[in-house]
């Protein structure tokens, strides 16, 4: 860490403006947004959010009821502390490896009676948090908590479900509903994420409820017992122009630190997937996984995850776990095929036959015995406080077991990856499985929304699926716009050999970068996204709607750059070369169309950026 940087930070952070004694401001780095909590004549405490001068979020509510007191208004302040933030983490998966969070905190206490609230607020120079905290043992009832965002904001939204599968709709009139967090907004100059951080079984799941012109935090459970004190989860708000809410870690950057010493086991990668491509027969067909094997083997694929159904009876379908092993399986000679050949195997699982310590601890131990490298974990639907605790205990059970894991009917990460690293990717997004209803429009938000707040399994490359929105090029680019630290890629094996152009491109595009940059992008639009694996860029674009000419931002690359792009041709995909020098790339693209590039620096006679 350069502290000579560094340094300075912290300077200014610790460095307070004056305000009126019922009033308070946390302040961000330089050209970072400013939080003002406010304690009005009844003692209801409320926070808001302005940049560079700018109103971003209007005067909010806070504070929270317990069983013991109503401790959103009444409230004196009786303390205030603050104190630089400073932490150097690197992840498993992401936008980056390696992160630096620098951010002001201070926390205020207030007090109503004998009771006591903590509100901790942190600003950091992508966004503003709070959290609450609570001594001693009790119950939380429900929170204050709201956002009230400016009139006039546009909103980019998904109704609220248990397994936050709905689409993101463009609004600029928000009906009454609930809504599911991460959710996107327009303000003026600026945009507005609302998410949340570090969620565990210490507490209990929100959605936001649409109530005239506010958002209101709803929570899972009626009734959040605690003992020995308690910390809520962080309530997030992501704010800046389109690139630094997009490019922002500021969710795991409040997450807590990681809780697995030794990650040397856990290693992302491209997955071959089968499902879509050949539904449930083939997860019970040994002959056909070891076909997928054979061609994960060839283009040096990492994994193939085997889906619903390989431990079920193939006659009745019936499940057939028993308390040993599953009664029919062919698994441990899969491994065993694919170790031969440099390839590892994923296992989908019910999350109901992993639902007690026990199970976990006697079935995980088993598919390690047998040599399987991740889980599948599947159906938990729910974000109640049992629930949550189940994700905690069972983070732990895989960790000892060395298995990573892409939870699916699952909730969305908020944190979980920095403190669980062997969390490679979770489902909570209206995928590539919904194809008969996907639009451009929806996966056009996804980047900004969902995608914002940590690795996705979409699961794209489905190329046999008819019912897609997106033309082949477009398809492809997801492999980039879309950021899973397990891939899983759903094209059927003849999709894929029928396009040598997308197979070349996918042997070459990672799925953990050093770097990630937003280059041009309007939600539910647009993306054109760049990430950065060493010393290449791979580029990725996909647009809702009209065909047009994306004027693509090449100046963040110094000097001659190499550029090859994979574009839509009128007989398929075709590849191009471009050396470029700063300023800007002219791509056409087709309606519901895009392109993929791999970018790498020109030198002499260097035709292409494979390797």
């Amino acid at each position: 860490m350069n502290w000579l940087l560094v340094g300075p930070l912290i300077a200014g952070l610790l460095t307070a403006p004056t305000t009126p004694a019922d009033t308070w401001t946390v302040e961000a780095p330089a050209g970072g947004p400013v939080a003002t909590v406010h304690l009005d004549a009844q003692g209801s405490p409320s926070v808001a959010v302005s940049r560079g001068g700018a109103t971003v979020l209007n005067p909010s509510p806070l504070g929270v009821t317990t069983e013991q007191a109503d401790l959103t208004t009444g409230l004196s302040l009786t303390g205030r502390s603050s104190r630089a933030v400073v932490e150097k983490y690197s992840t498993t998966a992401g936008k980056r490896l390696h992160r630096l969070s620098v951010m002001k905190e201070t926390r205020f206490r207030f007090t109503r009676g004998d009771s006591e609230l903590d509100l901790v607020v942190r600003a950091a120079r992508d966004g503003v948090a709070y959290r609450y905290e609570l001594p001693g043992a009790g119950a939380v009832l429900g929170e204050a908590s709201a956002f009230a965002v400016p009139a006039g904001s546009t909103a980019w939204l998904a109704r609220h479900r248990a397994d936050y599968e709905n689409p993101f709709i463009q609004y600029a009139d928000v009906p009454p509903a609930e809504y599911q967090m991460p959710t996107l907004f327009g303000v003026g100059q600026n945009y507005l994420l609302l998410a949340e951080s570090a969620l565990n079984g210490a507490y209990t799941g929100p959605r936001l409820v649409r109530d005239q012109d506010t958002y209101r935090i709803a929570l899972w459970d009626a009734r959040v017992p605690y003992d020995h004190g308690l910390a809520t989860p962080w309530r997030v708000m992501v704010t800046g122009d389109l690139a630094t809410v997009t490019e922002s870690t500021l969710v795991d950057d409040l997450a807590p630190g990681s809780r697995v010493a030794d990650t040397s086991w856990i290693k992302p990668g491209k997955v071959l997937w089968s499902w879509l491509a050949d539904g449930r027969s083939a997860q019970q067909s040994l002959k056909r996984q070891k076909e997928f094997v054979d061609y994960a083997s060839q283009h040096r694929w990492p994994y193939v995850l085997v889906d619903a159904g390989w431990y079920d009876d193939p006659d009745t379908g019936e499940r057939a776990w028993t308390d040993r092993t599953p009664e029919f399986t062919w698994m441990p000679e899969l491994v065993e095929y694919g170790k031969a050949r440099g390839v590892g195997i994923m296992a989908w699982l019910r999350f109901s036959d992993f639902d007690t310590h026990d199970k976990r601890v006697q079935r995980f131990g088993l598919l390690r015995q047998w040599g399987v490298q991740g889980v599948k974990l599947d159906f938990i639907d729910s974000e109640a406080q049992e629930r949550l605790q189940w994700y905690d205990e069972t983070l732990r059970d895989l960790a000892d077991n060395h298995l990573m894991v892409n939870f699916h009917g699952s909730s969305v990460p908020k944190g979980i990856n920095r403190t669980w690293p062997h969390v490679m990717t979770m489902e909570g997004v209206h995928g590539a499985e919904k194809s008969s209803n996907l639009t451009t429009s929806h996966l056009a938000a996804l980047p900004y929304t969902r995608n914002q707040i940590g690795s996705m399994d979409y699961t794209p490359m489905a190329f046999q699926r008819a019912g897609r929105p997106t033309s082949d090029a477009h398809e492809l680019a997801l492999s980039v716009v879309f950021e899973s630290g397990l891939a899983n890629l759903a094209g059927s094996l003849e999709a894929y050999r029928a396009r040598p152009e997308a197979e070349r491109f996918l042997d070459q595009v990672p799925t953990v970068w050093d770097e990630t940059r937003l280059l041009s992008g309007r939600p539910a639009d647009h993306t054109v996204m760049a990430r950065r694996s060493g010393d290449r860029w791979f580029i990725g674009a996909g647009v809702s709607g009209a065909a047009r000419t994306l004027q693509v931002p090449v100046g963040f690359l110094p000097g001659r750059w190499l550029v090859e792009v994979t574009r839509d041709g009128a007989g398929g995909l075709v590849r191009e070369a471009h050396v470029v020098r700063g300023s800007t790339l002219a791509v056409e693209v087709g309606a519901e169309g895009g392109f993929a590039a791999i970018a790498c620096r020109w030198r002499p006679g260097l035709t292409t950026c494979a390797r």
